[in-house]
């Protein structure tokens, strides 16, 4: 007879913020349903959105927080960063000032994060890829971001058609994992 190894429960909490109409919402979205939804409301604040993720040896909660990018916003952030396990950076790549807003945003989020680990998951997402042929920022342009920010992944990927949506969440979720020193083992 075969024993069975009871499944480790974890939960994680994840901050996404950039700003606001990068594309935040509707990633969660497509993540969570699987859909694109073009008419989804600009969040106001933050919304929670939770996503149950199971291995073979893991059941892993993620509390998705999404943070509403506009300036009014901006001073919550540190509040809702606290106690975070990873974040997302979301700039669009078809608007170019979401790029360069990327070290307010860091400031903010490292306000409440009192975590100065370089090696904290953290990816930075360039989103809309359907938007290619609108492209206001190219791969100079981030390279340049990363001779200062070494330490944090770039991807870009499409809510729209889902491309890289799945490989995003997977990524930052092993991450979280060897950054607590757990075996990755998400498919």
């Amino acid at each position: 007879m075969e024993i069975k190894t009871p499944k480790i429960d974890l939960t994680f909490k994840m901050c996404i913020f950039g700003d606001s109409h990068v594309g935040k919402s509707t990633l969660i979205n497509r993540y969570i349903t699987a859909k694109f939804d073009h008419d989804l409301k600009s969040t106001l604040g933050a919304a929670i959105l939770m996503k149950f993720i199971e291995t073979e040896t893991t059941r892993i909660t993620l509390q998705i927080w999404d943070f509403g990018g506009e300036n009014r916003f901006t001073s919550l952030l540190p509040s809702y960063a606290q106690g975070s396990s990873a974040a997302i950076f979301m700039c669009d790549i078809s608007n170019h000032d979401s790029i360069t807003n990327i070290d307010k945003w860091f400031l903010k989020f490292n306000e409440g994060l009192n975590n100065r680990d370089p090696k904290f998951p953290l990816i930075i997402v360039g989103g809309k890829l359907d938007l290619e042929e609108q492209r206001s920022f190219n791969k100079k342009d981030i390279e340049t971001i990363f001779t200062v920010r070494k330490e944090f992944d770039y991807l870009e990927c499409s809510s729209k058609t889902g491309e890289n949506v799945n490989l995003l969440f997977k990524t930052i979720v092993d991450k979280v994992l060897i950054y607590r020193k757990i075996k990755p083992s998400i498919r």
